[in-house]
């Protein structure tokens, strides 16, 4: 009797335990994995629509706000209340005549060709989407090698499209059907029509009056400024290859992303979470409730270090300049009319701050993408960013890596002096006999000189000597340590560049013949061609180490994180050191000697455009040849105050022919920084961070 009462309570806690368990697993279907199904007797249905969280703001040093959001418009549409309507293919059919009328291209991936003969276009389709479509030819039972012919014929039955309808209006409803479709069954976001909607468009597509759609508020991205678009960078929608990458981090696939610059520099910064927006609606589409069941967090604002006065100065003079010289030329001859591009950068000496980095010729980050196939077409490469990415030959600007090199190995001292014969004989039983530039333009000679001299008028003859006394390893060795051919630390892409060494040249040669590095390549590395080649960015770099005699800090564009609501301070940037060069005091005070000659000194090589400058500025100039027709290169360095290091700025044109003339870029920097400091507008978002 026992054992049977047992037996039965038993089954019927078994029993029990089952209902409960199914009942449980229906009500985590309806309300927890897919709420967007949850309709039934009551004639509603909720539905999720993820709410894209406001992207963070992108400032300059100041507070100025460079990049931020407008309001935007999104239609979307939801099956249901479509599906309950008397005819929703007719519907869509003039939804989509209407966008064609205004030219509008909405969202659509059946992997269908919009003409016959219909093929699968599979080109820009990932492998996502791709499995979305496999998903939605099971759901129909329709076989997996389908003739994409084929599944037109189905997908017309399928979804009961009239057969006297036109090719276009068949393809252009069976595109809308499928992404409705897919919603069904799939954890796709609700199905956006369009993004960021024209105020007039919209109006007209509302008139429709198209059951379950919706328009949704959100933002876009919204430049103020014209200037720094190398800089800033864009957004846009993800490729396959992105959405890889951004699905592991929670991102929705239609999610916009930064494309580069500092908007991919800082994409999960600026990024944010997403939001949900739950909504129920009855079968006519009208919304009965909305709650957020995710509310959206906006992203956090990067404060960079860019100040955009600088910036806008730094670029106009560099066009200003470039587009003169090729006008005008330079000098007695007037070379410098084929004139290419440039840059120019501007460094904090203390921290490495980027206070200025400037590409010319630039282009109009807000109009882009129209403006994209007119860009590429352009003979000077507009969207090429020549600060970080292009390496040059620089040219005498290199001639304080073989000053610092030979006066701290002892090769040379202070009071070392050479007589400049013009015409460099030592391998003259070889067949090599370079010349000073003076003796090539004017059969004219430096005379005696020492090496602060030397460097103020840039003579060539006397750092051929004391280069090969130096030898190639000291030289390389320092130029390292001084950043050339080295990472910066930018947060942006860069070249790296590279030193002229045996290594290098064992790289850059595959003829075991041409990879023996030659007594010819360390002297002419000494004045800084041979093979070397670095970015602007670098060189900058390298112009505030030494400015810091010996201390190389990472280059940074970013200053500040802050938190989207101006509130907390996430993140502040801090000098980092990249390396030191531990020379001797003699060679720091022989090198910034012979960079403030340059300046001060009536045969100075700067002396023309700073000689009266009421800054004591120190500078080194450059032409570097290139290998190609025209004219040479031009380089300048230079840093300020001399008695107290501020800044450091590089700058560089393609056949720019003299790097003297360059300092007139950097004088107008210097005249903002210096003689104009105070006159920065700064406009803090209210309640931010001071």
């Amino acid at each position: 009797m026992i054992y049977n009462f047992k037996l039965r309570l038993g089954l019927i806690l078994t029993v029990f335990g089952i209902l409960m368990g199914a009942f449980a697993y229906r009500l985590i279907q309806l309300q927890v994995v897919n709420p967007r199904t949850n309709s039934g007797s009551t004639g509603t249905y909720t539905y999720d629509t993820r709410v894209t969280a406001a992207r963070g703001e992108i400032l300059d040093r100041n507070g100025n706000v460079l990049v931020t959001n407008r309001a935007s418009y999104d239609l979307i549409i939801t099956g249901y209340a479509l599906f309950n309507s008397e005819d929703p293919n007719e519907s869509l059919r003039q939804l989509a005549r209407l966008c064609r009328e205004l030219g509008i291209r909405y969202t659509d991936h059946l992997p269908v060709t919009r003409v016959k003969p219909y093929e699968y276009e599979t080109a820009n389709y990932s492998g996502t989407w791709n499995g979305y479509f496999r998903d939605f030819l099971r759901q129909n039972d329709w076989d997996a090698d389908v003739s994409a012919a084929q599944l037109i014929k189905l997908m017309r039955s399928r979804f009961h499209i009239p057969n006297d309808w036109s090719d276009e209006d068949v393809r252009d409803v069976l595109g809308l059907r499928y992404e409705l479709d897919l919603r069904y069954y799939t954890y796709l976001p609700t199905y956006t029509l369009l993004s960021d909607v024209d105020a007039t468009q919209l109006a007209e597509l509302q008139e429709l009056n198209i059951p379950g759609m919706q328009v949704l508020a959100g933002t876009v991205r919204e430049y103020n400024t014209n200037y720094a678009a190398h800089i800033l960078g864009r957004t846009a929608a993800m490729s396959p290859e992105e959405w890889e990458i951004y699905k592991e981090k929670g991102y929705a696939m239609d999610a916009y992303v930064g494309k580069d610059g500092l908007e991919k520099a800082f994409e999960e910064q600026l990024h944010g979470t997403d939001g949900i927006l739950r909504t129920t609606v009855d079968r006519e589409g009208n919304i009965i409730s909305q709650e957020y069941a995710v509310e959206p967090k906006a992203g956090s604002n990067v404060e960079t270090t860019i100040d955009i006065n600088y910036q806008r100065i730094t670029e106009e003079a560099l066009e200003s300049y470039i587009l003169n010289l090729r006008e005008n030329g330079v000098g007695a001859k007037h070379e410098g009319k084929d004139a290419e591009g440039g840059a120019a950068v501007v460094l904090d000496v203390k921290t490495g701050a980027v206070l200025a980095s400037a590409s010319y010729p630039t282009f109009n980050i807000v109009t882009f993408s129209q403006d994209y196939e007119k860009l590429l077409q352009d003979k000077y490469s507009p969207i090429f960013n020549r600060a970080l990415m292009q390496a040059y030959p620089p040219g005498s600007t290199y001639k304080m890596v073989t000053a610092i090199a030979a006066l701290n190995e002892g090769v040379i001292n202070r009071n070392y002096v050479l007589e400049d014969q013009g015409v460099y004989t030592r391998f003259e039983e070889q067949g090599y006999a370079p010349q000073c530039y003076l003796w090539t333009s004017s059969h004219q000679t430096h005379g005696i000189v020492n090496c602060a001299e030397a460097l103020a008028v840039s003579c060539n003859y006397f750092f051929y000597e004391v280069g090969w006394l130096t030898g190639e390893e000291a030289m390389d060795r320092t130029a390292k340590a001084l950043g050339l051919g080295e990472p910066t630390g930018v947060e942006l892409p860069e070249t790296t560049g590279w030193r002229a060494n045996p290594e290098t040249k064992k790289e850059l040669f595959s003829d075991p013949s041409l990879q023996v590095f030659t007594y010819g390549d360390r002297i002419i590395m000494a004045i800084g061609q041979s093979d070397n080649r670095f970015s602007p960015m670098q060189m900058a770099v390298y112009t505030a180490a030494i400015a810091n005699r010996g201390t190389r800090l990472k280059a940074t564009f970013l200053n500040r994180i802050i938190s989207a609501d101006y509130q907390q301070l996430l993140y502040q940037m801090k000098p980092e050191v990249a390396s030191r060069l531990r020379a001797t005091s003699e060679a720091w005070d022989v090198c910034w000697e012979g960079m403030r000659m340059a300046v001060s000194s009536p045969n100075g090589t700067a002396n023309k455009v700073f000689g009266d400058y009421p800054i004591a500025v120190c500078a080194k100039t450059g032409t570097a040849q290139h290998g190609a027709d025209g004219s040479d290169n031009a380089s300048f360095v230079c840093f300020a105050p001399a008695e107290d290091p501020q800044i450091a700025i590089a700058v560089y044109v393609e056949k720019g022919a003299q790097g003297g003339a360059l300092g007139e870029i950097a004088k107008a920097v210097f005249d903002a920084y210096f003689v104009n400091a105070g006159g920065n507008d700064t406009v803090a978002p209210e309640n931010s961070l001071n």
